[in-house]
């Protein structure tokens, strides 16, 4: 990357502040890890500090990390060039959206979609504005973000059709790059830049009714509603009287960010593995979440990783972190098909993909991952994909943006009065004769925004 040559000579350093909605502490979910993570690979080239809104006991060598709301918060962001953030900073501190800082906005998580899901057991009237509510967070940091950041090539098709839904596929970005990659691109959740290796005994002879020569497969994160964990244990129920050494562990149940409540599924999985008999001799819950540094542990404890999910919207554009972590590991995968993940497993032959819902197929697949002849060998190929999806990789778009930032083609072009009063007139208009003929309506909009 010859523009972090260039700034590393010219001594030239953008001043970046990282802020995360998420707890920053021993214990940390998807969102904490990406923006350490992301702190961890700009301070080689950037000034950085990062900010949690929510909470942090964490500390760094090369960077400030701290809790930061209010008065604190706006001192961060003024001292900052660029501001990177993640889920609902804009909605929770409108103010930001107003500086002229150069904004990034993390969109990895299609949050709308995934309510969709995680909102089913609320009415219908709560879940309806809940999911408007979501969408209006997004559209907002869409309407005003410079860079925008994304987890895989399908999210950003996704992505850009919402873009255009907020006027932002407009000429002005266009002509300064037809490719749209200035105003959005890739940045896939990573694994770490330093091999895996074990410190200690995690699960294998230390979790009771684990033994040291049981096969285990690890389920590498929470247990959400949009996952099918209900498959999994009926197949491992298939399989315990011919496989009778056979352990499936969950690494996590209760989330560590106190506002995340917990999740029907959660409930339903640990109760469908008690009326199979099979919690505490074949099915094992940990009910904490497990420290990020000490996940390693857990992992290479373990022979098989596993992600099972249902067929839904939310599938379709997911990004499972929990994968990365068994290619870090070099875990073997079997997996649910519809994911971005599944073509990665298939293309790369990384282990099994199954239909959803489908308990034979997904026992018959853990048969042949985890004890098949192959297995070594699929080891290997996964260690080997994982080496591309190392954070230093995954994170070059930020990176080589934050070095050289720029604000987006259209900033101070954009929601101007008279595309706000189109709007306003095609909402009037959408249900009259005048908006099927065509010709009227084109007449309208020529008087509407005379011709320069």
């Amino acid at each position: 990357m010859s523009k972090l040559t260039n700034v590393a000579a010219s001594g030239a350093r953008t001043r970046v502040l990282v802020i995360t909605g998420d707890v920053l502490g021993a214990k940390m979910a998807g969102p904490a890890i990406r923006a350490w993570e992301m702190s961890k690979a700009l301070n080689s080239v950037c000034e950085v500090r990062l900010v949690s809104t929510q909470a942090s006991t964490l500390s760094h060598n090369d960077f400030h990390v701290e809790f930061a709301v209010d008065n604190e918060l706006r001192r961060h962001v003024e001292w900052c060039d660029v501001l990177v953030f993640q889920g609902y900073t804009l909605s929770t501190f409108p103010w930001i959206a107003k500086t002229d800082k150069i904004i990034v906005a993390d969109i990895y998580d299609p949050m709308h979609l995934e309510y969709l899901e995680q909102g089913k057991d609320n009415s219908a009237r709560k879940r309806t504005k809940m999911t408007e509510y979501i969408s209006e967070v997004l559209n907002v940091q869409l309407e005003r973000a410079d860079y925008l950041l994304c987890a895989s090539e399908k999210q950003r098709d996704f992505w850009l059709g919402q873009l255009s839904a907020v006027s932002r596929v407009n000429p002005l970005v266009y002509d300064r790059d037809p490719s749209l990659r200035s105003l959005i691109d890739i940045a896939p959740f990573g694994i770490a830049n330093d091999p895996a290796k074990q410190t200690r005994r995690a699960i294998k002879g230390t979790v009771p009714g684990i033994a040291a020569d049981d096969q285990v497969i690890i389920w590498g994160g929470g247990v959400y509603n949009w996952f099918d964990p209900l498959t999994l244990i009926r197949a491992v129920a298939q399989l315990v009287p011919t496989h009778p050494k056979l352990r499936l562990y969950f690494l996590g149940v209760k989330h560590p960010n106190p506002d995340v409540p917990a999740m029907r599924m959660a409930a339903d999985t640990m109760q469908l593995s008690d009326e199979l008999g099979l919690t505490g001799t074949h099915v094992f819950f940990n009910t904490e979440w497990v420290d990020y540094e000490d996940r390693v542990n857990y992992l290479l404890d373990a022979d098989l990783g596993v992600s099972t999910h249902f067929e839904h919207v939310e599938t379709a554009f997911s990004f499972r972190t929990r994968i990365l972590d068994y290619l870090w590991a070099g875990l073997p995968i079997v997996s649910t098909d519809g994911d971005t993940f599944a073509g990665l497993i298939k293309q790369h032959d990384l282990g099994t993909v199954v239909p959803p819902e489908d308990t034979a197929a997904l026992a018959a697949a853990i048969v042949s991952t985890l004890y098949g002849a192959d297995r070594s060998a699929t080891s290997e190929r996964v260690r080997a994909f994982g080496e591309t999806m190392r954070w230093q990789h995954t994170l070059e778009a930020l990176i080589e943006f934050c070095v050289s930032p720029h604000a987006a083609a259209d900033r101070g072009r954009r929601a101007s009065p008279v595309s706000k009063e189109v709007r306003r007139a095609i909402g009037r208009l959408r249900h009259t004769s005048v908006w099927r003929r065509t010709d009227g309506f084109r007449v309208f909009v020529r008087k509407l925004i005379p011709s320069r």
